[in-house]
C-alpha cells in the first residue's frame, strides 16, 4: 500500500511524549491510528451484534438445510467437495494439514 503524506498539528507536550516513547514519530502515529481504527471497528461490530438488522435475525433462525433448499436450481457447480485440503487447528502453529 503506498504511503501518503499527512500533516497533523499536535500540542508540543504530546510530541515530546511521543519522542520519549519512539524516535520514529510516523511509526508511533501509525500504530496509534491503526489501534483506534481497530477499536472503532470492533465497537461498530459490537453495536451491530447488540442491534442486528431484522433480516439478519430471520437468517439466524433458519437452519442450513432450510437455507440450502431455498437456493435456485442445480447448485452442484458452486462447490467442489474434493478440491479442498483437510486441515486441523494446532494451538502452537495455527491451521495445519490433517496429515501432520
Amino acid at each position: 500500500m503506498p504511503n501518503a503524506r499527512v500533516t497533523v498539528t499536535l500540542p508540543s507536550e504530546v510530541v515530546h511524549a511521543i519522542d520519549r516513547e519512539d524516535l520514529d514519530r510516523s511509526r508511533f502515529v501509525l500504530k496509534a491510528v491503526t489501534r483506534e481504527l481497530d477499536r472503532r471497528r470492533n465497537e461498530q461490530l459490537r453495536t451491530s451484534l447488540r442491534h442486528p438488522h431484522p433480516e439478519s435475525l430471520e437468517m439466524a433462525e433458519v437452519d442450513f438445510a432450510t437455507w440450502a433448499e431455498g437456493l435456485p436450481g442445480d447448485t452442484s457447480d458452486l462447490i467442489a467437495p474434493g478440491a479442498g485440503e483437510g486441515v486441523r487447528w494446532a494451538a502452537d502453529r495455527g491451521w495445519v494439514s490433517e496429515d501432520e
